[in-house]
């Protein structure tokens, strides 16, 4: 399948209600990794279904599933993270993350994920700032819960689940379950001294995990000038999800700029100069002077 193939079926599972994360994940991977084809991404969905075969069925509560999941990935077959897995682009590619049984935190989250889930499990991603984990169990907050509902004080925070009725587990440590105190260390290091708040345990939304892993993406080509097509590629992808940063536009501006495609790059600077222009006046100045450079550069 082309590209062009992969993006609109990208576009086109991003829009249904319940997207399959797994086949997003892959679609990213393909657009990074050309050797990617259907096959390859056929046979991976059915090397997660095996996975999930082995676990055992219905092993007891929370607890137990999260139990269950580290003893298989993590100890059986060894898939967890370490720091150099943060300088490889395929610690982001769910296929190559599959093979090597390394990948960044939120790509081997997505693994247990789609391991439990298929073998029954109550299980969801949560988005610790800086650190991505899983949680086992009921989810700790209902629908509405990343805000007050009406009539709450202004000040009413989500409540944390009573203890029992969910874990977390750290699959870039193996599938460690995780304390209520390991959960606040884990936030603290990443923030700087914030604590954990309900709100960061709320169950990420599958296009929201796919934009991180996106922005991962992005943030590693970035660092890599001799990589512009991977950062375009992911900036291109996530502007296909229904909900994105309006700011990727300039950014896709300023790649296409970098690349020589000065014509499509003044095109986009002057879109995005127009979506701003209400809120920023002046930085859409900028930007409609920086398309006039761009196409004097043609000259």
């Amino acid at each position: 399948m082309s590209g062009v193939g992969h993006r609109a079926r990208f576009a086109e599972e991003a829009r249904v209600p319940r997207p399959d994360l797994a086949l997003l994940c892959l679609l990213v991977a393909a657009e990074t990794d050309p050797g990617l084809d259907e096959g390859g991404i056929d046979a991976v969905q059915i090397e997660l279904d095996e996975l999930a075969g082995q676990l055992p069925y219905a092993p007891g509560g929370p607890r137990a599933w999260a139990q269950a999941a580290a003893d298989l990935l993590g100890d059986r077959y060894g898939f967890r993270g370490t720091p150099g897995d943060y300088r490889r682009l395929e610690s982001s590619q769910l296929h190559e993350v599959l093979r090597r049984r390394r990948g960044l935190p939120i790509m081997l989250s997505v693994i247990w994920m789609e391991v439990a889930r298929r073998a029954g499990a109550p299980v969801y991603g949560v988005a610790l700032p800086g650190h991505f984990v899983v949680g086992f169990g009921p989810p700790p907050v209902g629908p509405s819960a990343a805000a007050p509902s009406a009539g709450a004080p202004a000040d009413a925070r989500p409540v944390l689940p009573a203890a029992g009725e969910s874990v977390l587990a750290d699959p870039f440590d193996g599938g460690r379950l995780l304390s209520p105190a390991d959960a606040e260390l884990l936030v603290s290091e990443a923030t700087g001294g914030e604590p954990l708040s309900p709100a960061m345990l709320v169950p990420a939304d599958p296009l929201d995990i796919v934009l991180r892993i996106l922005n991962n993406i992005r943030a590693w080509a970035a660092a890599r000038p001799e990589q512009s097509d991977i950062q375009l590629a992911a900036v291109d992808l996530a502007l296909l999800l229904p909900s994105h940063p309006a700011r990727l536009r300039h950014e896709r501006a300023q790649l296409l700029v970098a690349r020589g495609d000065f014509v499509a790059g003044a095109a986009e600077l002057e879109e995005y100069a127009s979506v701003i222009a209400a809120m920023e006046p002046q930085a859409a100045d900028t930007l409609r002077r920086q398309a006039r450079a761009a196409r004097a550069r043609l000259n």
